[in-house]
């Protein structure tokens, strides 16, 4: 077992600083949807939008 972590803490180091980065912009993306905040990237709302009676519908 020890080899095998030895071998491979490279591998084991990296995927787990990669699922923290993923799991802080999924809590990130929660808090925001939380907060009724649009997930948009233009942040201009769906005023405009011609899909918004498709997303929000009423």
């Amino acid at each position: 077992m020890i080899n095998f972590l030895a071998a491979n803490l490279g591998t084991i180091v990296v995927s787990v600083i990669l699922l923290a980065i993923v799991a802080l912009i999924i809590a990130y993306l929660v808090r925001q949807k939380k907060k009724g905040k649009s997930s948009c990237g233009c942040g201009c709302g769906c005023g405009n939008c011609p899909s918004a009676g498709i997303c929000h519908k009423q």
